[in-house]
């Protein structure tokens, strides 16, 4: 479920309001294609149901169905402050929606607000995801991009390494910029990562911040382990 090309989309993040309930972006995997009633179809269909299940009362789930060569691996995972509930209801809407997009194709990956929800027929526990990634960005610019990006960098270092040394693999903050203005922002992992590995996945998709979002009021790289967010508002849910 690779994929080198990297998709840069420029879409303000009040569209992405306006349009919450529909996928950020999805890939559909090269690894292979099934058949209708291959026994490929009813592991799949096992595997989503579990992890509809098994993710939404930590926020994260993953596992397996079935025996090799039509063994199903996914995993599913919810953003740090979504309650039990809307991980629930995005989780199932995840997994329906990738068997749409990607009905035939072994593996795929789907990336809501709210959730990721990712599967294939190969093994990939526990490896950085670096071919499934984009990037999203806020159309306006800030007036002092230097300062802005120093900052900016300095908050998401921070919270990646609080994310890695927390259990949930998961860290939001904020920061002080000019006068009242405030940067938020968060960082987290995919909990098949070892700590050492969301730290290494966290600190590269950062170094990609000026490919993305320079000088940008809000920006995401969000990939197929981990991911990071930061806007000049508030964006977070109160726990």
């Amino acid at each position: 479920m690779s994929s080198s090309t990297l998709y840069l989309l420029t879409l303000a993040f009040f569209l992405q309001t306006a349009f919450g309930a529909d996928p950020l972006f999805h890939f559909c995997s090269h690894s292979g294609n099934f058949s209708a009633y291959n026994p490929y179809e009813p592991n799949l269909n096992k595997l989503t149901a579990y992890l509809s299940v098994q993710a939404p009362p930590s926020g994260f789930g993953m596992g397996s169905v079935g025996q090799k060569p039509n063994q199903a691996y996914g995993l599913a995972l919810c953003r740090g402050d979504v309650s039990s509930q809307d991980c629930e209801t995005c989780v199932v809407e995840a997994g329906s929606e990738i068997r749409k997009r990607c009905p035939y194709n072994k593996g795929g990956i789907v990336w809501y607000d709210n959730c990721l929800f990712k599967y294939s027929n190969q093994e990939f526990f526990g490896q950085i995801d670096n071919g499934n990634k984009f990037y999203m960005w806020n159309l306006n610019n800030v007036s002092e991009p230097q300062a802005f990006n120093h900052k900016t960098k300095q908050l998401l270092t921070e919270l990646a390494t609080e994310a890695y040394a927390n259990s949930k693999l998961y860290a939001a903050g904020e920061t002080e910029l000019y006068g009242s203005e405030k940067l938020f922002g968060l960082t987290q992992c995919t909990r098949d990562l070892s700590a050492s590995d969301c730290k290494k996945c966290l600190d590269g998709i950062i170094d990609e911040l000026p490919s993305c979002c320079d000088g940008k009021q809000g920006g995401r790289v969000v990939g197929g382990s981990c991911n990071f967010r930061y806007e000049i508002y508030p964006f977070l849910n109160s726990l």
